[in-house]
C-alpha cells in the first residue's frame, strides 16, 4: 500500500509505503508521529493525519498492488 499527498500547487509526493511483511517506510519529511498507518486487515488500511494544520491541506491518495 502506498500513500501519496498532493498539495494544491504541487505534484504527488509519496508519504509512506506499507506492507504485510515489513515495517512502514516513511519518506524524508514524513513520520509516524504525523501520519499514522493502521492496517485493520489484509484488505483494509487507514492513514490518520494527526494534529492537522493548514500546511496539511492536500488531496491524499492510496494505491495498492496485488502480487
Amino acid at each position: 500500500m502506498f500513500w501519496y499527498q498532493q498539495p494544491p500547487t504541487n505534484g504527488l509526493k509519496l508519504v509512506v509505503s506499507s506492507s504485510t511483511w515489513s515495517q512502514n517506510s516513511y519518506e524524508d519529511g514524513y513520520s509516524e508521529a504525523k501520519f499514522e498507518i493502521n492496517r485493520k486487515s489484509i484488505d483494509y488500511t487507514v492513514m490518520t493525519i494527526k494534529n492537522v494544520t493548514p500546511k496539511d491541506e492536500a488531496t491524499y491518495f492510496c494505491a495498492a498492488s496485488d502480487h
